[in-house]
């Protein structure tokens, strides 16, 4: 077994596992519920950890790893085009009627 990424928060953990095991990589979440113990176990000890079980697959997580890292985030927000609400840059739907919204290039 070998850790490949420490995430800020569970959410994070999954996109990460879910990431490298559709590019074909098993991988499996530490310290899931560990945020709970934060006061007792040392802060870095309490990040959900996401590691990968086949050591040969390093390299290749490590990659998968760097790409979801690098992806940039939009922070301009996006104006729904059926209810003109306006919804954070990251979302895909608007968040008040569930309206596809445009896409940032």
């Amino acid at each position: 077994m070998k850790r490949i990424y420490t995430a800020a928060n569970l959410p994070d953990a999954h996109l990460v596992r879910n990431m490298l095991e559709q590019a074909g990589i098993p991988a499996h979440i530490f310290n899931a519920n560990a945020i709970g113990a934060l006061g007792d176990l040392p802060m870095s000890a309490a990040y959900p950890q996401v590691w990968i079980s086949q050591v040969h697959q390093e390299q290749h997580a490590r990659a998968v790893v760097a790409e979801y890292s690098r992806a940039s985030v939009p922070s301009e927000a996006k104006s729904c085009g059926t209810c003109s609400e306006s919804s954070p840059g990251e979302f895909e739907l608007c968040w008040n009627c569930g309206g596809e919204l445009p896409v940032h290039s």
